[in-house]
């Protein structure tokens, strides 16, 4: 359908420039599209109209629709021309109609011959304006048409890329664009008092078309604050306030939130149900970062002899191992304890929070006691629970989570992890280094989807050089607990693919690990109630400014979207602290342009920007520069010689858009492109910068180095090499 609609286009803007071109030839319109020509020429076009009346009037409708598609100059001229020869009434109706088929023209072939190239390949640029055309275009495009300084063949063209649809542009159009027509063509009636287009648009006039072009966005504040008191109406708003803020949940993002609040001396209360520091602390990277450390210790051992050390046994003692961990995390505990927000000046209640309305939150303690605070703004950062599967006989069978291993005080012998993502990988790897035998079952074709081919190549590898059974293209059908010669033997049925056959592999196991992903908390705290609606992926919807259905009332971190990590939770909650306490004066769009991460694997995974697949993916133009980790002084010295640093820039320049790194200490290197992306510089500033010698950074400068090297100045090169030539004659 689309072909022959293309080709439709085609033959109607070739018809269209045809009559434009007979036309502005038989008429001799270049001449006449000025002022002066229009003046000397109106006895004789007004004789036109009147031994002629629908003949001219439906050439001249023609050559104004023409002009106004193919974005002509003229159309001011056009217009006057209208008053001259029709007067008022006949001339606004003619210009009224033309000029907004003609946009229509315009905004088809933009439609239709541009926006698929152009959407290809800024895709992602060009989304959140898609996205705000979609909800207010309206608004914007009536603004635009009511005042007539804007290039309105410009807004045709622009308008055409965007999803608006044709019907809404062509109504919006013609009610928006009948004052300044109606003003244009009232003044070719008066046509001999005119010295300059310019006299047309007095400074009083134009004042009173930016104020009518005003009027539709304060139709739109109008329009949002009547929608905001009718989501309001059902409550009773109270008429003080106990506090400015509160927060529900206290892991990164509802910390954060806490810490902006107090130290801007707003008063804050801080509620968690649980742990103070949520899942990142006490489930997450804290413990699993713990966990790793011991790990690779243990690898290491097992591997000393190959730096000349004998007689490293590296024994491992599991309940030591787990012993330290949970060690580390009451190490880190003060940071997010309660003392210490109380000292900063937060309110810290220990509880389970409930939103009754939107300005009261009830806490209900563990004694069963309650209170209720009523607030002027609440931050919901309730963080994220592990997804179980529905895979039949996993609950009777029992199971472990990345909330729950931490409890094993014993090493499985036989571990199963389902899922092929950071967690099940980071998880697989630790637990196979420190002895068991892991199997880790992913659905996929690949582990680490989100990444590049190459990337899940060489943490596969390396899984399996650490003994990880990895088998991808499985699919987890039932766990089933048979007699065995021991006692019943705990078993998972997988299935593989249909391009592998379909054939079901039976893996015993002693513990079950499920870290297929995390699934927001949304439920049991009052969202139901109020009626706050979530999006597809189950996460808060929230606009720009992380706002819910209720400006007053906020999401951040995992429960919000639409990443799920811990620095992005804390980026989350600066916004929403801001906005919600300074909001009357100035509100900030939640920026998630640079937003950098990392799987703890050996060798370590860390991207920020586009990974080539995505950039493919999105039509993106880019090239890629790399540059191989074995090559690097350091990281042969310290045995790490593998991996590799992927840049993709904007073809032909030094602008980033992407960044991966593969190897040893990956998410500490991508710091100084995650700097770079964040404040535009390219990689020759990089490559300007001095690097410690012999350090892992150095990766960084080699790779704007091969960058660098790839866009030399081959010719000037060969008249230098000339020069120095004769410089040695």
């Amino acid at each position: 359908m689309a072909r022959p609609l293309k080709a439709l286009l085609w033959t109607g803007a070739a018809a269209v420039a045809l009559v434009a071109v007979w036309a502005w030839q038989h008429f001799g319109l270049g001449a006449l599209l000025t002022l002066d020509n229009l003046k000397a020429s109106r006895d004789a076009l007004q004789a036109q109209v009147l031994s002629a009346p629908l003949a001219t009037a439906a050439v001249f409708f023609a050559v104004y629709v023409a002009a106004t598609a193919l974005s002509i100059p003229g159309a001011v001229i056009l217009t006057l021309a209208a008053g001259a020869m029709f007067g008022l009434g006949w001339g606004l109706l003619l210009v009224s109609f033309a000029s907004s088929l003609g946009a229509l023209l315009a905004f088809l072939v933009a439609r239709y011959l541009l926006r698929d190239a152009i959407q290809a390949r800024f895709g992602k640029a060009l989304a959140p304006i898609n996205d705000g055309v979609k909800k207010d275009g309206t608004f914007y495009l009536l603004t635009l048409r009511l005042v007539p300084v804007f290039p309105f063949w410009l807004i045709n063209l622009l308008m055409g890329l965007t999803p608006m649809g044709a019907g809404r542009f062509y109504v919006v159009s013609q009610l928006g664009m009948l004052a300044g027509t109606a003003v244009y063509v009232n003044a070719g009636t008066q046509l001999a008092a005119i010295q300059s287009p310019g006299d047309i648009l007095s400074p009083g006039l134009l004042g009173s078309f930016v104020l009518l072009g005003l009027f539709p966005l304060l139709a739109k504040a109008g329009v949002a604050w009547l929608a905001q008191r009718k989501v309001y109406a059902k409550w009773t708003k109270p008429r003080s306030f106990d506090r400015n803020l509160v927060v529900i949940g206290a892991g990164a993002g509802g910390l954060v939130s806490a810490y902006i609040a107090a130290a801007v001396k707003a008063k804050v209360t801080l509620i968690e149900g649980h742990k103070m520091g949520g899942d990142c602390l006490n489930f997450g990277c804290v413990p699993s970062k713990a966990l790793i450390r011991s790990a690779k210790m243990a690898r290491q051992l097992k591997k000393a002899h190959e730096l000349g050390v004998a007689d490293a046994a590296g024994r491992v003692d599991f309940a030591a191992v787990m012993q330290r961990v949970h060690s580390v995390i009451r190490d880190i505990e003060p940071h997010d304890s309660i003392e210490r927000y109380t000292g900063l000046g937060a309110e810290v209640l220990q509880g389970h929070a409930r939103i009754t309305s939107p300005w009261v939150v009830e806490v209900t303690r563990a004694d069963g006691s309650t209170q209720t605070l009523t607030t002027k703004n609440i931050v919901i950062a309730a963080g994220a629970s592990p997804f179980v599967p529905p895979i039949p006989g996993l609950k009777e069978a029992g199971f472990l989570t990345s909330d729950t291993v931490w409890g094993l005080t014993e090493l499985p012998k036989r571990l199963v992890v389902l899922g092929g993502g950071p967690i099940g990988s980071e998880l697989a790897q630790s637990f196979a280094r420190l002895g068991s035998a892991v199997t880790q079952v992913e659905m996929a074709p690949r582990i680490m989807g989100r990444e590049d081919p190459e990337v899940s190549e060489l943490v596969t590898a390396s899984l399996r050089a650490d003994g990880v059974n990895v088998l991808t293209g499985h699919q987890a059908v039932r766990v089933e607990v048979v007699p065995g010669a021991q006692g019943p033997e705990k078993r998972l049925i997988a299935k593989t693919s249909a391009q592998a056959g379909g054939a079901e592999v039976v893996i015993p196991f002693d513990e079950l690990l499920c870290a297929v992903g995390r699934s927001p908390r949304v439920t049991g705290y009052g969202l139901e109630e109020l009626g706050i609606p979530l999006t597809p992926r189950k996460t808060i919807e929230t606009n720009a400014y992380l706002q819910t259905l209720y400006p007053n009332i906020y999401a951040v971190g995992d429960v919000a979207g639409p990443f799920q990590f811990t620095h992005t939770a804390a980026h989350q909650a600066w916004y929403a602290a801001v906005n919600a306490l300074f909001g009357r004066f100035r509100r900030f769009k939640a920026d998630y342009r640079v937003i950098p991460w990392a799987t703890f694997t050996d060798p370590e995974v860390a991207r920020v920007g586009l990974s080539e697949s995505e950039a493919k993916e999105q039509g993106v133009a880019y090239e890629v520069t790399r540059y191989g980790i074995d090559d690097l002084d350091r990281a042969i010295a310290d045995g790490t010689a593998h991996g590799f640093v992927k840049v993709l820039t904007v073809p032909g320049k030094d602008r980033i858009l992407g960044v991966t790194i593969v190897g040893e200490h990956a998410a500490d290197l991508l710091a100084e492109y995650v700097l770079a992306m964040k404040h535009g510089l390219g990689l020759n500033k990089i490559l300007g910068t001095i690097h410690t010698y012999p350090t892992l950074a150095e990766a960084n400068k080699y790779a704007a180095g091969e960058w660098k090297r790839a866009h030399a100045p081959q010719k000037l090169l060969q008249w230098v090499g000339r020069y120095h030539a004769w410089e040695r004659e």
